[in-house]
């Protein structure tokens, strides 16, 4: 195998995989990319957790076809450092690998492209289509809430939900671990698929992915189902990640429906106000407390090893005078993903879920379990 290529493409596409590449595995090969020719200038790089796995296909000058798997981490840092002059990369006996680009020659140990798991062919697949800033949108105001305890497996990612409200389809991106919850859900017309009329859980590591691949370029995502995969293509990347095995909980329960107080407030001026005040808050808690009332909601945290503060804010608020506490890195995560300049806090009591949403909108909403303080 022997190919020519441009340092801004492969760097691109190493750039891509490094974070499907699994660094910690105990299995060798899976903290390697295949390389793999394609047709005569064009080059697929495959990566691979065995969960999550991705190919990019780039353009490069085909000398000699062929396929092999070098370590991920080891050849990006390698092409990072080369100057911008064509590189080329030709396979030696028992899988050494020679790059040369300029007056430099790297020569590294490879793996037989024959002992890399098998990377689906996705030819058939139907897949719809989505426009990539309302995916990155969705991701970015739920993906926060996704739990990060690895034994709430069916919790440690995002689920999706195809509805059909008012005779209008949606699709739903709900996130809970269990203290917090966020979702939100969009009109997009999409076909009827079984899998996301039921509802998939995708795992947390191809949720960051499929992220990254809403932000690369303004051209549509196609997702596609296959068994218990689910496929996302955009342009030259595609990802593919096994499905979470599991049973996402009855979230709608917990959305509470009589908190009847409302209060309207500035989302800048409440989340700068929660940073000043939690800088005296627990480290291991992060408790803070809100007292609203009529025209004022005040925030107060408390640390005897450190002291106390408290900060005064005007709202439209004319219910009963309530006290509650929650955890401040909770809050301000939801009001970091607000992009409304108002959110309605709902309440009801001091014991029970408190809920966020954007001003006069109901298809984004957070909810946060409170805290005894």
């Amino acid at each position: 195998m022997h190919f020519q290529i441009s340092k801004d493409q492969i760097i691109r596409g190493l750039s891509k995989i490094q974070g499907i590449v699994d660094k910690k595995s105990t299995i060798p090969i899976l903290s390697n990319v295949l390389i793999e020719t394609e047709d005569e200038n064009k080059l697929s790089l495959i990566a691979t957790d065995l969960e999550v796995g991705m190919k990019v296909v780039i353009d490069a000058e085909i000398i000699t076809p062929g396929k092999i798997t070098i370590s991920a981490k080891k050849l990006f840092e390698i092409i990072r450092e080369l100057p911008e002059q064509p590189i080329n990369i030709n396979v030696r006996e028992n899988s050494w690998v020679e790059i040369k680009c300029g007056k430099a020659v790297f020569n590294i140990v490879g793996l037989a492209a024959e002992e890399y798991p098998y990377f689906p062919n996705l030819q058939d697949i139907d897949y719809f289509n989505v426009d990539s800033e309302i995916i990155k949108k969705m991701i970015e105001k739920t993906s926060f809430s996704m739990s990060n305890d690895e034994k709430k497996y069916n919790l440690n990612g995002l689920y999706l939900v195809k509805l059909n409200i008012d005779g209008s389809n949606y699709i739903r991106f709900v996130a809970t671990d269990a203290h917090r919850l966020a979702l939100i859900q969009e009109e997009i017309e999409i076909p009827n698929i079984d899998n996301l009329s039921k509802g998939v859980i995708l795992p947390r590591k191809g949720v960051i992915e499929f992220k990254k691949l809403s932000e690369d370029g303004d051209s549509q995502l196609n997702i596609g189902f296959s068994e218990n995969n689910v496929i996302v293509n955009k342009e030259n990347s595609t990802i593919i990640m096994r499905l979470v095995d599991g049973d996402f909980p009855d979230y709608e329960r917990v959305i509470p429906l009589n908190n009847q107080s409302i209060a309207v407030a500035n989302v800048d001026k409440l989340l700068h106000a929660l940073k000043r005040i939690s800088t005296l808050s627990s480290e291991k808690t992060r408790g803070i407390k809100i007292e609203l009332s009529n025209g004022k909601l005040e925030i107060s945290s408390s640390n005897p090893e450190l002291g106390e503060a408290r900060e005064d804010l005007e709202v439209e608020y004319t219910g009963d005078k309530i006290e509650i506490g929650f955890n401040s890195k909770y809050l301000m995560d939801i009001l970091t993903a607000q992009d409304h300049d108002f959110i309605e806090f709902i309440l009801k009591d001091n014991i029970s879920s408190g809920m966020v949403r954007p001003e006069n909108s109901n298809n984004y909403t957070c909810v946060l379990m409170p805290m005894r303080l």
